[in-house]
């Protein structure tokens, strides 16, 4: 029986950035990857911030597009529209950016097996399925398998406690498109929001998530923007943390943890740093007099949770309590939010993966007063109060 330091369980960017770490170091390195081809089937809106880019440590051949700003629509007549007036998130083909970390890894060390989906875990070993079906032995095993993998499921872990489903589509649309902007549409899905983000001057990608009734909404979505569809993809994001993201020699990491930020349902930049957190923890336990006890391990949870746990936290919270505000108050927000100084303070303070700085210096403005009755049932300032930013 084959024998690892550390076994990853899923080739997506946060598997690959856990490998690539863990063999820089001198683990030896398995990944083991289900499907035969890394980064297929696409399951991701391709949105990411300049910083979760910048995390991935690769080129710039998976970017399609950049974008400077967003225009966010009510449905109702309220818009907000900021433009930052430089590139703040890039537009990217998961496919290629995913087998660029993969490649990545294997470079460093890492051994890729793809068409190697795991069936089981018992102890320190995984069971793997198909034609080549065999036991591989682990130290370490690293969880990277997504938010209905089969490890969480195999060792009887609780999972993110909210599950949403997405769905989207890339449409050839007729007519030019404006490409500076993503387009957001909170009232096209009550539990999250809908999108149009564009992904060339003649594509856009067009989805929506929630947990009811889902395909119905992404039909009436999709009617709005006539063209010829090229490519439909669906997906899961799990919000809320995992109660539990470490145990029985298994650090579980991105979406299997239930790590996506639920302000946006966007994984890469927590995946990548929590493989890398994992992938160190598994170093400095190992290390150790070969330590995988819990106790160990529990120093992978401390690390992520003081790197971005809070903002998780917030945004969970938030997203929950957003779900109370009826569509006319989400479109009184976005007038209010429409004010100079507010949109000024969101073009110089905004984040995409910490937004909770933003929000604390947005319940300290007087323009957003008339508007605090929603705040206040939102529960930001009580949610900030209580992160200590109010």
């Amino acid at each position: 029986m084959e024998r690892y330091d550390v076994v990853v369980v899923g080739a997506g960017p946060a598997g690959s950035a856990a490998a690539e770490r863990a063999a820089s170091l001198g683990l030896s390195t398995l990944v083991l990857e289900e499907r035969a081809t890394i980064g297929h089937p696409i399951q991701c809106a391709g949105l990411l911030s300049t910083g979760a880019f910048a995390e991935c440590r690769v080129s710039d051949r998976s970017v399609r597009n950049r974008v400077r700003g967003a225009r966010v629509v009510s449905d109702l007549g309220g818009e907000l529209l900021f433009d930052a007036g430089e590139t703040k998130a890039v537009v990217v083909d998961r496919g290629e950016l995913d087998r660029e970390m993969a490649a990545a890894a294997a470079n460093a060390g890492a051994v890729i097996r793809p068409k190697c989906p795991v069936r089981r875990v018992d102890g320190d070993r995984v069971t793997t399925g198909g034609p080549g079906a065999e036991e591989i032995g682990f130290r370490v095993l690293i969880a990277a398998d997504g938010p209905k993998g089969t490890v969480a499921r195999s060792l009887g872990m609780a999972r993110a406690p909210t599950h949403l489903a997405g769905v989207q589509a890339d449409v050839i649309v007729d007519g030019p498109v404006e490409t500076r902007f993503v387009e957001i549409h909170p009232n096209a899905a009550p539990e999250f929001f809908a999108w149009r983000i564009p992904v060339s001057d003649r594509v856009v990608r067009i989805g929506l998530c929630g947990e009811a009734g889902v395909p119905a909404l992404f039909r009436a979505y999709l009617s709005r923007w006539p063209g010829q569809v090229v490519y439909r993809a669906a997906g899961t994001i799990p919000l809320g943390t995992m109660p539990r993201t470490y145990g029985r020699q298994t650090l579980f990491v991105g979406d299997a943890a239930g790590l996506a930020k639920p302000t946006s349902g966007g994984g890469v930049f927590t995946g990548v740093r929590s493989g890398r957190y994992a992938a160190e923890t598994a170093a400095t336990c190992l290390e150790a007099a070969g330590d995988v006890s819990d106790g160990a391990l529990a120093a992978y949870e401390a690390r992520w949770r003081g790197d971005f746990g809070r903002e998780l936290a917030l945004g969970y919270r938030l997203q929950l309590a957003r779900r109370k505000v009826a569509p006319a108050e989400i479109d009184r927000l976005l007038r209010a939010f429409g004010n100079p100084k507010v949109i000024r303070t969101i073009v110089e303070h905004g984040d995409m993966d910490r937004p909770s700085g933003l929000l604390a210096r947005l319940c300290r403005m007087p323009a957003l007063w008339p508007v605090l009755p929603i705040i206040m049932r939102l529960g930001i300032a009580e949610i900030l109060a209580q992160d200590g930013r109010a």
